[in-house]
């Protein structure tokens, strides 16, 4: 039986089947966010090792063929790419869910496209309501620019998440002001916790728990205001609901609480490279090897295959917390989120 013939065959040694593709576009951001990307950024790959619009859809048939069945499109910011509508237009025509993650600061030019496409899931990272530490996290400035783009996705339908990473001392203590973003808005908050990466300066005490993050907002809204909702199938993000408010928010709780025994995720990054973990420094080079006319399939199941129960082998706070190993890992903006 060949690959292409077996939905199922992405299955890991855990019994896990992975029918969800992200794809990094590009390593480059309009954004600097401190918790992604290092102060002095990072070496950029030449554009000659990076994938072609060619490449990437011919990579997302050999998925599809292999049972994918969703594809998110990710970066650094994904609609840098100057060919994002023939990408985006080469996707749609696959069986697949496509959604894509953004900083939302371009937006307003790809809305009539996203609709022509069908594109209609976003994930929309905002850190902040406040402008000024917009600017703190961003190391940029656009913070009007993002809440216009935000309402204007908002008014035209799309399914919008909202991607918050929690970092304490910079911005926990708008843990509120964003769950009343769901009062008046129909959309999903997911507070996401600080993980580690090589530059991110991270360390155990930056950390915001789901304990912690449903400690304050049951202070606030009384834990009888809060709803707890059922795990979506292989769920990232532990969903709840404040009674009463349009929206809901949700804890995506990779370090004190993992949700590795149903994950179905596999990453791309934007030089072709395959990475079965978000938190592994294990990768394999598809890109060099679809060039030089090798068997990707067989690569892309080997490395299925080699993936670790838990977090590339980090099963216990004690391993992720030591810089000689979750260093020796890309930045989160050379990964794609």
């Amino acid at each position: 039986m060949s690959p292409a013939s077996n939905i199922h065959e992405l299955k890991d040694t855990f019994g896990r089947i992975h029918n969800y593709l992200r794809i990094s576009l590009i390593e480059k951001c309009n954004l600097r966010c401190k918790y992604c990307m290092p102060a002095d950024g990072i070496p950029l790959s030449p554009k000659a090792s990076l994938m072609n619009a060619e490449e990437i859809l011919e990579f997302a048939r050999i998925f599809v063929g292999l049972g994918v069945n969703k594809i998110r499109l990710t970066g650094g910011e994904p609609l840098l790419r100057k060919d994002i509508y023939d990408i985006l237009e080469g996707l749609s025509k696959l069986p697949v869910d496509l959604s894509l993650t953004t900083n939302g600061l371009l937006i307003d030019r790809h809305v009539d496209n996203f609709l022509k496409l069908g594109v209609k899931n976003i994930n929309f990272s905002l850190d902040t309501l406040r402008e000024d530490r917009f600017f703190d996290i961003t190391r940029r400035t656009g913070f009007a620019k993002t809440m216009d783009n935000f309402r204007l996705l908002h008014d035209q339908g799309f399914n919008l998440k909202i991607n918050t990473v929690l970092v304490k001392g910079t911005n926990e203590d708008e843990l509120v002001d964003l769950v009343n973003l769901t009062k008046d808005f129909n959309v999903s908050v997911r507070f996401i916790e600080f993980m580690p990466f090589d530059g991110n300066s991270w360390d155990r005490s930056k950390m915001v728990s789901e304990k912690e993050v449903l400690g304050q907002l049951g202070s606030y809204f009384g834990t009888e205001r809060i709803s707890s909702l059922p795990n979506e199938e292989n769920f990232t993000a532990r969903k709840f609901k404040i009674v009463g408010y349009l929206g809901d928010f949700g804890i995506i709780s990779s370090v004190t609480n993992p949700f590795c025994g149903t994950c179905n995720r596999i990453r791309l990054t934007a030089n072709g490279r395959i990475k079965n973990c978000l938190f592994s420094n294990k990768e394999t080079d598809l890109l060099t090897a679809m060039r030089t006319g090798e068997d990707v399939e067989k690569l892309i199941l080997e490395s299925i295959l080699k993936k670790k129960a838990v977090r590339a082998g980090m099963d216990s706070m004690e391993k992720l917390s030591d810089p000689a190993l979750h260093s020796d890992n890309r930045s989160m903006i050379a990964i794609g989120g």
